[in-house]
């Protein structure tokens, strides 16, 4: 499996999947005040039901509290995946 890469400027950032130079995978946020909010996870068609979305917004989570940063999950699928984590109700807003 590839590794779960990141950048990341002054306002957004990216984790990001890629396999042989293609971008398999990705979550993308804005961050304001100390805040990301998830606007977007999308893993591509050939490689959904594998896990990945899943893995990027695990990591966008362990990113956050690493930094000490709170995640607003706007994304209809991180907003599941924060609903169904309840132990990560520690750093959502």
């Amino acid at each position: 499996m590839t590794t779960i890469q990141h950048n990341e400027n002054d306002s957004r950032g990216i984790f990001y999947l890629k396999e042989k130079d293609k971008t398999i995978g990705e979550l993308t946020y804005s961050l304001q005040d100390n805040v990301m909010t998830i606007d977007h996870t999308e893993v591509e068609p050939a490689n959904e039901g594998k896990g990945l979305g899943t893995k990027l917004i695990t990591e966008s989570y362990k990113f956050a509290k690493a930094k000490g940063r709170k995640i607003n999950p706007l994304c209809p699928f991180a907003e599941v995946l924060f609903d169904q984590n309840k132990s990560w109700s520690d750093i959502r807003i």
